[in-house]
């Protein structure tokens, strides 16, 4: 029995990590078997190292550096994760996700300007990812959509991060708004395009961040909807 495969994405801040402990703690109580993968893997895997320096600044700014170079090095990093993400499926466990290749179309898409260019570029990446690398496919994503500038706010409250050097700062991503405020807007039309994507609004009607318990809730509830769980 083929195993479900759930990923959590969104920009960061957005409570990816919190809400993967979540669900595992759910699912837990259900008895249901799960692995968790979270990606980028930056000092664990050649590529994920990779991916750290990038994020440090070391090869350029934001748009110094390749959409097609860096996604490279991002698809390379769930690549090496491949024969585990297939062990856990086969097995027939829920495997879950903290980012996957939806962060790459949105974050690597953010930096090219022309439309049709930046299609050109999805179709290329999906085909890397999911046909030459051969990574699973996701059953189920979850998208938490929060602005850009509480994601900012709230990726300080992680403190220090050794992808950083252990230091409390935002990476190139983390620090440029008007960058994310682009990578937010991506993540939105993919939702409307891919019909197993599912979007959370993380703050109420009244522009307040909802509890982690509240959309745990939620979340619960599309995982029911769609009897990924019974």
């Amino acid at each position: 029995m083929k195993g479900k495969f759930i990923v959590f994405d969104g920009l960061d801040g957005s409570g990816k990590a919190t809400q993967t402990k979540l669900l595992v703690d759910y699912l837990k109580t259900k008895k249901i078997k799960t692995e968790v993968v979270d990606f980028p893997q930056y000092q664990k895997t050649f590529f994920g190292n990779l991916v750290s320096r990038y994020l440090k600044g070391e090869f350029g700014g934001v748009n110094e550096v390749s959409p097609y170079l860096c996604a490279l090095t991002y698809s390379g990093d769930r690549w090496q994760a491949k024969p585990k993400m297939e062990k856990t499926l086969k097995s027939g466990k829920i495997l879950i996700a903290n980012r996957y290749v939806s962060s790459n179309l949105a974050f690597m898409g953010a930096k090219i300007k022309l439309p049709k260019e930046r299609e050109r570029f999805f179709e290329w990446l999906q085909r890397l990812e999911y046909q030459i690398y051969g990574i699973p496919r996701e059953d189920l994503l979850v998208y938490l959509s929060i602005p850009p500038k509480v994601g900012q706010r709230l990726v300080l409250n992680k403190g220090c991060r050794k992808y950083l050097g252990n230091k409390n700062k935002y990476d190139i991503h983390e620090a440029n708004l008007k960058y994310l405020g682009k990578v937010q807007k991506i993540y939105l039309n993919l939702v409307k395009r891919f019909p197993h994507w599912r979007k959370i609004d993380c703050l109420d009607k009244q522009g307040k961040l909802m509890s982690k318990q509240e959309i745990h809730r939620l979340i619960v509830k599309i995982l029911l909807k769609r009897k990924i769980v019974i």
